[in-house]
């Protein structure tokens, strides 16, 4: 069931607090990571107030979490400091209402302001309608690539 509704009066966008851990997870699941919600509160209560994160949520009637956002500014020596999107989700019975592009201007701005000379991101290459949006949004496809994991112990 896609629930439409629009972006400028009943949705709202607000830094996370703590209470949104399992609307989070939720979300996650969406999209098919798997984590609970300790390990969401977890990584929330430490980036909390690292000035170099940002967590955004939408929020439907000042109650309801249907959609989040993660930045983070990542100084590199090879390009202008970017701001890397970490995570974007919306909840898949509100898609294509404008959520997601009303949240990635909010990391946009947020970006800006910071000092950021652009958001980069990654997109697993099966989220073929999330690539759309991202072009639809003035995003453009610069490079392919692996990625490459080593558990620590």
């Amino acid at each position: 069931m896609i629930n439409k509704v629009s972006v400028d009066d009943k949705i709202k966008i607000r830094q996370f607090e703590i209470k949104d851990v399992e609307r989070i997870a939720s979300l996650c699941e969406q999209l098919e990571y798997s984590v609970t919600n300790q390990q969401i509160e977890q990584h929330l209560t430490k980036i909390k107030n690292d000035d170099t994160h940002i967590v955004y949520v939408a929020i439907l009637e000042d109650k309801y979490v249907i959609g989040w956002a993660h930045a983070h500014i990542c100084d590199s020596i090879v390009i202008p400091t970017p701001a890397i999107l970490l995570g974007l989700v919306v909840d898949k019975d509100y898609r294509h209402s404008g959520i997601g592009r009303f949240l990635m201007n909010q990391i946009e701005q947020w970006a800006s302001l910071a000092g950021c000379e652009s958001v980069l991101l990654r997109s697993n290459i099966k989220r073929k309608e999330a690539h759309l949006f991202y072009e639809k949004i003035g995003y453009t496809n610069i490079k392919q690539s692996l990625t490459f994991y080593k558990k620590l112990l």
